[in-house]
């Protein structure tokens, strides 16, 4: 139940981040300025390798956040928490950026580069129900409530408990599905080169966006 909730809480950023994405699909596909626009970003990605996925996942997941939390959230005020969160996320998904990009690279070779349906399929299948859930869901809801705790080890035996995968990691696992499910099948029908520039641009909206209802919620029930 508390998958469900939230998973529903995330609706409407979560449609708002599809819709944009969604938006960049038909374009590439419909729009010849946008194609080429989106091939040169494509061959920048190339080049620069995984120097631009931990670069991307560094800015989208790290820096965009707390610059929105600082301005919109604390007044331009910076607090010596932001500078911790700053470097965690940075580094943390500087390092998630890169293993993305690995797994993209594995799964084309094991069901090639081609966005026919079938391909796709298999893709976003072994990306949301065997990676996210044997590895990205626990490891970012650990490293996340590890920085929380001051990176405290004390305790920390309980982030391999049944217990904490079902109170902490299944929650997430199902907001996360009802987000980035269609996400991931609009990357996957985008040539291989472009998912990850374009992984960033995903995940940018929907740090912003879901930090600000985030902030409403907090601020809704602090009024009541």
């Amino acid at each position: 139940m508390a998958g469900f909730r939230a998973a529903r809480a995330n609706v409407v950023p979560g449609l708002l981040v599809q819709g944009v994405m969604l938006g960049v699909l038909l374009a590439y596909y419909g729009y010849p300025p946008a194609t080429r626009w989106l091939n040169q970003l494509a061959e920048v990605k190339t080049r620069w390798g995984y120097g631009y996925s931990a670069l991307s996942g560094m800015i989208a997941g790290g820096v965009l956040p707390e610059i929105i939390r600082v301005i919109v959230f604390q007044k331009g005020k910076w607090r010596r928490t932001n500078t911790g969160n700053l470097f965690f996320a940075m580094a943390f998904w500087a390092f998630m950026g890169t293993v993305v990009d690995g797994f993209y690279r594995l799964q084309a070779g094991w069901f090639g580069h081609a966005t026919t349906f079938a391909v796709v399929v298999k893709k976003v299948l072994v990306d949301q129900f065997l990676y996210n859930p044997l590895f990205a869901g626990p490891v970012t809801a650990m490293l996340y409530d590890l920085n929380h705790r001051g990176f405290r080890l004390r305790g920390a035996s309980e982030f391999f408990t049944v217990r904490y995968y079902r109170e902490v990691v299944v929650p997430t696992l199902f907001a996360n599905w009802g987000v980035w499910i269609p996400v991931v099948c609009i990357l996957y029908s985008l040539p291989t080169s472009l998912q990850i520039p374009l992984l960033g641009l995903a995940l940018s909206l929907w740090v912003m966006l879901y930090s600000w209802m985030s902030e409403q919620r907090s601020a809704a029930l602090k009024a009541a």
